[in-house]
């Protein structure tokens, strides 16, 4: 696997006398823990800024007066925000570097998270969400890149995913913290609180991250850019690894942003704390996360994806229980597919994609986004319309097109292996 970005010749921070290949961070060697930390930490920080309002979403519909399907768009703005904007920011990163730009983002994101507690409106409120989206673009895609330039090709998968893994850590805490913060004192209170946590993950983030040592600078022209687009859209791989991660991310989207409404109503009625500690769930999604170098070693990439893919029905149809154990277990389940099938997805965009890695990362993570937002969205109105077997309706029909998809891969692979023998 090439470092080499879109092609300009002039490394930063690198010392052009050593070789990439023998260089390069691996379990063990120097850097390599500091690396994990660092981009965990930055895992950590983007969810949960990102989805900071969405255990909050019964008291923000209560404090405004909207329905769900308003207020979800708290977190579809933002996940939308960062969709829209995670492409041009991949190509700043060519430019000016991986660990520039995730730096940028989180600093200008942790700022906007100073005023997502004042706004007067659900308008304002939006409109800041959508902004902070945007701002946390810059993280995803480079964060993938980073690795794949500097990390050993064989430790990639497991490499990347404890960065997924740190996005668990991050959904998962920001939205316990929130949902007892908010118990006592508002979820005003609860977001700020938010705020300040990604603030210190945000300054040990950039403490701890070693400088570029195979990162070439491309160029962010437009032409170089579409041209790149262009070449990955071109290739079937990249386009199914892209419609799996926004199936998968529609699936989890939908499910965690109705879960609050479903088990603060009858028959369940949780307080608002509690509901939060439902997220603890995410745990296991960060030991599926970072299992899933050792799950694609034992099944092969396409299992994994079957087996991500099986254990999220599994969850989604254990979940329309009236039993609150049996829909606790569906929601591990749920996570578990979720983040293994994600994990493996987007290593895999890394390992596929030999020039352009930014712009691969960026157009998986926009497709990602913008399955969470549609998710989010869809999610919502379907449990107005039909209730929590609505929002399992539409989760069903997402993994059955991750399973679909999967299904073409095989048979393409096949197919091209019997071209191979024949000739």
């Amino acid at each position: 696997m090439s470092p080499a970005s879109t092609g300009a010749s002039t490394a930063v921070g690198a010392d052009a006398s050593v070789p990439a290949a023998d260089s390069r961070m691996a379990p063990g060697g120097p850097g390599y823990r500091r690396m994990s930390l660092a981009l965990f930490l930055a895992g950590v920080a983007t969810f949960a800024l990102l989805y900071s309002t969405q255990a909050l979403l019964p008291l923000i519909s209560g404090e405004f007066g909207v329905a769900a399907s308003d207020a979800s768009w708290t977190v579809a703005a933002a996940t939308g925000g960062l969709a829209l904007f995670v492409l041009p920011m991949s190509a700043l990163s060519e430019r000016f570097g991986r660990r520039t730009v995730m730096t940028a983002s989180l600093a200008v994101a942790v700022t906007v998270g100073v005023l997502v507690p004042l706004a007067p409106s659900l308008g304002a409120l939006i409109a800041l969400r959508a902004l902070q989206g945007a701002a946390l673009a810059g993280l995803p895609a480079s964060a993938t890149a980073y690795l794949a330039e500097e990390v050993s090709p064989r430790a990639l998968v497991t490499a990347i995913g404890l960065f997924v893994a740190g996005n668990s850590v991050g959904g998962m805490s920001g939205r316990v913290v929130t949902g007892w913060v908010a118990q006592e004192w508002g979820w005003r209170i609860a977001v700020a609180v938010i705020g300040v946590i990604a603030v210190a993950c945000a300054v040990a983030f950039r403490l701890l991250l070693p400088a570029p040592r195979h990162f070439r600078a491309g160029s962010p022209r437009p032409r170089v850019l579409a041209r790149t687009v262009r070449d990955h859209l071109s290739d079937p791989l990249l386009r199914r690894l892209y419609a799996i991660g926004a199936l998968f991310m529609t699936v989890f989207g939908g499910v965690y942003t109705v879960i609050g409404y479903r088990l603060t109503e009858a028959p369940f009625s949780l307080p608002q704390g509690i509901v939060g500690s439902i997220f603890l769930v995410y745990l296991v999604g960060t030991v599926s996360a970072s299992t899933a170098g050792r799950l694609v070693g034992r099944l092969g990439r396409r299992g994994a994806l079957y087996a991500g893919g099986a254990t999220t029905a599994a969850g989604l149809l254990l979940s329309l229980a009236g039993s609150l154990p049996l829909v606790l277990l569906g929601l591990v389940l749920i996570t578990a597919g979720f983040f293994a099938g994600h994990a493996v997805a987007s290593s895999a965009v890394s390992r596929t994609a030999t020039h352009g890695r930014a712009q691969a990362s960026a157009l998986y993570q926009s497709a990602y986004y913008v399955g969470s937002s549609a998710g989010s969205t869809a999610g919502a109105v379907a449990f107005h319309a039909g209730g929590w077997a609505g929002t399992v309706g539409v989760g069903l029909l997402a993994v059955l097109g991750v399973v679909s998809i999967t299904l073409l891969g095989t048979r393409a692979a096949r197919t091209e292996r019997r071209l191979a023998t024949a000739a």
